[in-house]
């Protein structure tokens, strides 16, 4: 589940909550898995994954990760993301553009002391992303951490992000693929809002 903090009123985060709680209503599974986009300018590849969205603060929708991680990098390098929520039980798409930026620690360090300690033993233990020879040497460093390691304290390679949307697009599935899509765009402080075709 995604926990609302003082969400901001602003039309389209109210759409958003509403459709949310709509989701919710209808059981839907892994609410709060959200794909995330960013660019690696290296490579000249975009890269997709499903993270899972904890909060949202205000405008900010927040989540955390490996600050050693690919997609890491790909924020520093480019911090445009395009973000992607789908929930089936209501057939509704909202898709987001956002800047993203690191989470202030002291919000990290709070996050992670109140995390199931066996969460906290993956944060400290994995080199996310890093080539292994053997997952069995994965799960021997887990378990040493969890006996040996102080899993309060959170390791300075793990932490939060904050994504701010200048952009939502709606996307209300139905039938014929007669689509209801509503998109809002941010322009100097203001939502502009725009209907689009199916």
């Amino acid at each position: 589940m995604i926990r609302f903090i003082k969400v901001s009123k602003d039309t389209p985060y109210i759409i958003f909550k509403d459709r949310y709680d709509e989701a919710l209503d209808a059981n839907q599974k892994n609410i709060e898995a959200l794909s995330i986009s960013s660019y690696d300018k290296e490579k000249h590849e975009v890269d997709s994954r499903y993270v899972n969205l904890k909060m949202i603060d205000g405008t900010d929708f927040i989540f955390f990760s490996n600050y050693n991680s690919k997609k890491a990098k790909q924020f520093i390098s480019n911090n445009n993301i395009a973000a992607l929520f789908f929930w089936n039980e209501i057939n509704t798409q909202i898709r987001i553009k956002a800047k993203i930026y690191k989470l202030d620690e002291s919000l990290s360090d709070t996050y992670f002391k109140n995390r199931l300690k066996e969460k906290n033993a993956l944060a400290i233990s994995s080199m996310q992303s890093k080539s292994i020879t053997s997952f069995n040497l994965v799960k021997k460093n887990y378990l040493y951490t969890l006996k040996n390691e102080d899993l309060k304290k959170r390791p300075k390679c793990w932490g939060g992000y904050r994504f701010v949307p200048y952009e939502f697009e709606f996307w209300l599935g139905h039938k014929h693929r007669l689509n209801h899509r509503t998109k809002f765009k941010l322009s100097n402080g203001v939502w502009k809002k725009k209907l689009l075709q199916p």
